[in-house]
């Protein structure tokens, strides 16, 4: 059994500004698993992005999609799907006002149509990105993405069963309500493997607050947002200025 979980965000945070993992960042996590205590990521991503992660530092533990999926030592414990009639009804709003969604589950995802913020955004994530109009129809859909910049109060209010947390300027995470970061670290809790153990969370961006509010020792990261500073423990220092390791090192688990 573990003696404490750490949780790593990924954007901003585990990885650096261009997506990669720094070797310093590769050992510490091993460094982590020498001590007793189990590495994981949380993240808005799902596994099929960021498995080049997974590979890089060995971490098989991760809640992805914020929340809607979740794994433990690289077994399914939890996922949430999308309920297709809600998913029909928001392609229908988001097609109207010419807002472009993509559709996601673990394996894979597609654009309902493309313009320059969706070519900007998978340029930055590394993904090529495909456009088929009718992918959620024949794929199961546990989160989406939507391309707009100015609806962040009127989208939860029209599509009150969707929760939604602004990712970056380009647009909106979009999960089923009451799933976040959080819910799914609930989810890996209520293992064997992790009761009542003290836990850990890095992050720098608003989809990290749930999680914050839920682990016991919150690390901000030095670039992060003022609102993860406020609700911290600890600032390290920037994802770019060895702050995994320096965050880490605060805390005695490395």
């Amino acid at each position: 059994m573990a003696k404490a979980l750490v949780f790593f965000d990924l954007d901003g945070t585990l990885l650096q500004a261009d997506k990669s993992v720094l070797p310093e960042v590769a050992q510490a996590v091993q460094d982590l698993r020498k001590n007793g205590v189990e590495p994981a990521i949380a993240t808005g991503r799902n596994v099929f992005e960021v498995q080049y992660v997974l590979d890089a530092t060995g971490i098989d533990t991760i809640v992805a999609a914020n929340g809607s999926y979740v794994q433990a030592h690289g077994r399914v414990v939890h996922q949430t799907l999308l309920d297709p009639q809600v998913v029909i009804k928001f392609n229908a709003y988001c097609a109207a006002h010419q807002d472009p969604v993509g559709w996601y589950n673990q394996s894979g995802f597609a654009l309902s149509a493309q313009n320059d913020d969706t070519i900007a955004n998978y340029q930055l994530l590394q993904l090529n990105a495909q456009v088929d109009p009718d992918w959620y129809a024949d794929h199961h859909v546990n989160f989406m993405f939507v391309f707009e910049r100015d609806q962040d109060d009127t989208l939860p209010q029209l599509f009150p069963e969707l929760s939604m947390v602004r990712n970056n300027p380009r647009g909106l995470d979009v999960m089923q309500q009451g799933v976040t970061k959080m819910s799914g670290i609930r989810q890996l809790l209520s293992q064997p493997d992790f009761v009542d153990i003290p836990t850990y969370a890095f992050g720098d961006a608003q989809n990290d607050l749930p999680m914050f509010a839920g682990v016991d020792h919150p690390i901000a990261m030095g670039n992060g947002q003022a609102e993860n500073k406020k609700q911290a423990e600890f600032i390290t220092t920037a994802n770019d200025d060895h702050g995994i390791v320096n965050g880490l090192k605060h805390f005695n688990l490395i």
